[in-house]
C-alpha cells in the first residue's frame, strides 16, 4: 500500500474527508495544498465547503514550515542529480513559493521540461535520492526526498509554459490571470501573460497586491537581476565569525565575477562568536594589501560591521572607523527597547558621517522572530537626506529589508544595497540571489541598487557622506 500524500492523509484522520472523497481529490489532481488552494480560488464543486477551506489553512499552519535556505538545501542536490541523470529534462527548476522567493515555504515542487514527460518522470522516480512516491500521473510526481514531498511535474514542450505558471502560483494569481484569457496550453509563461493581455510578472512579483493591474499598464520596470550585481560589500571571514579565510573568500568572489568586495568583520563587542578589535583589524589591513597586489582587476574595500549599542553609540572608535573604505552599521540586540528607542539608536547610526550602510534594518530571524517594530518613514527619510544606504540581506536567516520594505525605500528614493552576508565563500552566490530576489519582491530595479554600479561608485556614494 502506497502512502497518501500528507492533505489526504491528514484530512481523513481529521476526518473532514473519507476514503471515497479522497479517491476523487486524487482523480482531479488534488494532492497537495497547493491543489486544494487552487481548487478553492477556482471554486470548483469538488471543494465547495466551508470547512475544506478553513481546514487548508489549518493545514497549511500545521505543516512543517521549511525557510527558504533550508528548502534550497533540500531542492539543489535534487535538481543537480536530475539534470545529470535526465539531461532531456530542460530547462528544469524550482516552482511554488521557493520561485517565488518567500521567506518561509509549507511546500516543495520542481518543474520541467521533456519530450517524453512519462519517461522521464520513470527515470526520475526511480532516482537513489527518492524513497517513496505518493502519487503519480503521466506528468507528474509526488515522491519523498529527505523526507520532504517533493511535486515535480514534467511537461511537453507546448504546455511548459502554462505548467510552469500554475505550478508557481499563488493561486489566487492563476485564477486572476487565467480568467483574463481563453483556457489553452501555452509554451512560455510569456505567453500566458501576452494571451490574458497582460505584461509577464516576474514569480517574485505575484503575490503582491496589484500586481495583474501593474500588468495591465504597460510597460513594467525591469527589476534588478543577479547579473546586475557587480559586487558584495557585505560577507565574513575567519577574522570574526565566518567560517573561510579572508583569501578564500575573495578568490571565491572573484571567481563569481565580481569586480569588487568589501570585508566586513564584526566589531570587537558585537555577540559574534568571534570579533575583531584594533590589533585585529590592522592584520587584517596588512593581509588585504597584500591581497590586492596578488589579484589585478579586483577591488578590496576594506569594511567592518560595526554594532550600535543599547546606548545609541558605534561600537567602534572613530579614529578607527576613519581609517576603513566602508562602514556598516548593525543593531543585533534590542536590548528591551521600544519603537521609538530603537528607532532613535538606527537614525543616531545614519547621521554618523562615517556609517554607509544599515545592514538587516528589521534584523528578523526568519521563521523564529519577526523583526523590529520602527518608524520606517523616519528611517528612509534619514537616509536620504544624509547619503546612507539601507541593505537588503541575502542571508536566510534575515532576507531584510523584506521586500514590501525594500519597495518602500526605493519608492522614497533611498539608496539600497543588495549583499550576501556570507560567512562560507561556497554560499556567495545563493545568498546573493537571495537577496536579489528579495529585492525583486519590493519591484527594486537596478537604479535603486549601489552595487550595481561600479568601484568608483561605491568609492564616491562613501566620499559624498564623509565630506559632507
Amino acid at each position: 500500500m502506497i502512502a497518501r500524500p500528507f492533505l489526504l492523509r491528514r484530512l481523513t484522520e481529521l476526518r473532514i474527508i473519507d476514503d471515497a472523497r479522497a479517491q476523487t481529490f486524487v482523480r482531479d489532481g488534488i494532492v497537495t495544498l497547493p491543489d486544494l488552494e487552487l481548487a478553492i480560488a477556482e471554486r470548483r464543486p469538488i471543494v465547495a465547503d466551508p470547512v475544506l477551506e478553513r481546514a487548508g489553512a489549518l493545514l497549511a499552519d500545521e505543516r512543517r514550515p521549511i525557510t527558504l535556505g533550508r528548502a534550497l538545501d533540500v531542492l539543489d542536490p535534487l535538481l543537480a542529480t536530475i539534470a545529470a541523470h535526465c539531461p532531456e529534462v530542460q530547462p528544469l527548476e524550482a516552482a511554488g513559493a521557493v520561485r517565488r522567493m518567500e521567506p518561509i515555504v509549507t511546500t516543495l515542487s520542481i518543474a520541467g521540461r521533456a519530450s517524453n514527460p512519462a519517461q522521464s518522470l520513470d527515470r526520475i522516480t526511480a532516482l537513489p535520492l527518492v524513497s517513496d512516491v505518493l502519487h503519480r500521473t503521466a506528468g507528474r510526481a509526488l515522491m519523498v526526498c529527505d523526507g520532504y514531498e517533493i511535486d515535480v511535474r514534467i511537461a511537453s514542450a507546448g504546455e511548459y509554459g502554462t505548467v510552469l505558471f500554475k505550478a508557481t502560483g499563488p493561486a489566487s494569481h492563476v485564477v486572476e490571470v487565467m480568467k483574463r484569457r481563453a483556457p489553452r496550453l501555452s509554451a512560455f509563461e510569456t505567453e500566458v501573460y501576452s494571451a490574458a493581455g497582460l505584461g509577464y510578472l516576474p514569480p517574485e512579483t505575484r503575490d503582491t497586491a496589484g500586481a495583474v493591474d501593474a500588468a495591465s499598464r504597460e510597460p513594467l520596470p525591469r527589476l534588478v537581476q543577479r547579473e546586475d550585481i557587480r559586487g558584495d560589500l557585505h560577507m565574513h571571514t575567519t577574522y570574526s565569525d565566518g567560517r573561510d579565510a579572508l583569501g578564500r573568500m575573495v578568490h571565491a568572489a572573484q571567481a563569481l565575477g565580481y569586480e569588487y568586495v568589501a570585508i566586513t568583520d564584526h566589531s570587537e563587542h558585537a555577540g559574534a562568536s568571534r570579533t575583531l578589535d584594533a590589533d585585529g583589524l590592522k592584520q587584517q589591513r596588512d593581509e588585504i594589501e597584500r591581497l590586492r597586489a596578488g589579484t589585478p582587476g579586483m577591488t578590496i574595500l576594506h569594511g567592518l560591521e560595526v554594532d550600535i549599542l543599547p546606548n545609541g553609540s558605534l561600537d567602534c572608535a572613530d579614529e578607527l572607523l576613519a581609517t576603513l573604505d566602508i562602514v556598516l552599521a548593525s543593531l543585533h540586540e534590542s536590548a528591551g527597547h521600544d519603537r521609538g528607542r530603537l528607532t532613535r539608536r538606527y537614525l543616531g547610526a545614519i547621521r554618523h558621517p562615517l556609517v554607509n550602510v544599515i545592514t538587516h534594518p528589521a534584523n528578523q530571524l526568519v521563521g523564529h522572530r519577526a523583526g523590529y517594530d520602527l518608524d520606517y518613514d523616519a528611517i528612509y527619510a534619514a537616509a536620504l537626506e544624509t547619503g546612507t544606504a539601507l541593505e537588503v540581506d541575502g542571508a536566510p536567516v534575515h532576507l531584510d529589508l523584506c521586500g514590501e520594505r525594500a519597495g518602500e525605500a526605493a519608492r522614497a528614493g533611498v539608496t539600497l544595497v543588495i549583499d550576501s552576508d556570507c560567512h562560507r565563500a561556497r554560499l556567495l552566490d545563493r545568498q546573493m540571489r537571495l537577496g536579489v530576489g528579495t529585492a525583486r519582491r519590493g519591484w527594486v530595479e537596478p537604479r535603486h541598487v549601489l552595487n550595481t554600479g561600479s568601484a568608483d561608485d561605491v568609492r564616491a556614494f562613501v566620499a559624498r557622506k564623509r565630506n559632507a
